[in-house]
């Protein structure tokens, strides 16, 4: 059987068979995720068919699933403030039990510009949201349902593709990524058009974990650089969240003829 490639000299084949507790765990998040997804979804259609009215309009009517969503990413941003063996490397970064000293004492960080360039990206992105919103094209359900949309497609980003790896940042992977706390802001950007006490709680908490990550990175940048943290070096990664984008990427290179119109 043919093997996988090694990724800076590590062989992708190592601990193939077995998931770690904090692969297993993003398995979960995917998946319970994508049912509150699904839930608030099926909520929001029978709300409209029912009541010819908005999901969470007035919030008084389904405020039971506003409530499990809040309680839900609270609950998840509140780990990650603090140290814990059950999130993945690439958020962990930040913290000094982390930092293993390689010897360097000049980390080399991603580039500012590519780092603007998703701010600028995903400000345009839900700058667009907004404009829907306000010229009541979408309503406050569809926003938040896009929240939730955005909470799968960051489990997505992690397991299997990332687009933001890919075309923006260019890093090797999820663990030396200069963004990856930026992800719960993202996440709930949509919900700073709807100003209530769930909406704006999930958003402030999310800002608060964002701050803490700048502030961290511009203390102790030599905690976010491989060339100075030896634990963000591949051969010191033992979750190895990569694995699967690498047998998509090579399962695309070997099977992409046959997808060619012809």
């Amino acid at each position: 059987m043919a093997r996988e490639p090694s990724v800076n000299g590590y062989d992708m084949n190592v601990k193939r068979k077995k998931l770690t507790p904090i692969c297993v765990l993003h398995y979960v998040k995917l998946l319970y995720r994508s049912l509150l997804f699904l839930l608030a979804g099926v909520t929001y259609v029978i709300g409209r068919i029912r009541h010819s009215g908005e999901l969470f309009q007035g919030y008084e009517k389904d405020v039971w699933v506003l409530g499990i969503v809040c309680l839900v990413f609270i609950t998840e941003m509140a780990f990650r403030f603090f140290p814990s063996k059950l999130e993945s490397p690439g958020c962990q970064k930040q913290f000094k039990r982390n930092y293993q000293p390689t010897g360097e004492t000049t980390p080399i960080l991603q580039s500012w510009k590519r780092t603007l360039a998703v701010v600028l990206a995903w400000v345009g992105l839900n700058g667009i949201i907004g404009i829907l919103y306000f010229t009541q094209v979408i309503d406050a359900g569809i926003l938040i349902l896009i929240s939730l949309a955005y909470s799968v497609c960051d489990m997505i980003c992690i397991l299997f593709f990332c687009p933001f790896q890919i075309w923006f940042m260019k890093n090797r992977c999820c663990t030396v990524c200069r963004i990856y706390n930026w992800d719960y802001a993202m996440m709930f950007t949509p919900l700073v058009f709807i100003p209530n006490l769930y909406t704006w709680s999930l958003l402030g908490v999310s800002l608060l974990l964002l701050l803490r990550w700048e502030l961290s990175l511009r203390r102790h940048p030599e905690r976010f650089s491989d060339a100075t943290n030896a634990c963000l070096n591949c051969k010191n990664c033992e979750e190895k969240l990569c694995h699967h984008k690498t047998q998509l990427r090579s399962f695309w290179r070997k099977n992409r003829s046959r997808f060619k119109f012809r």
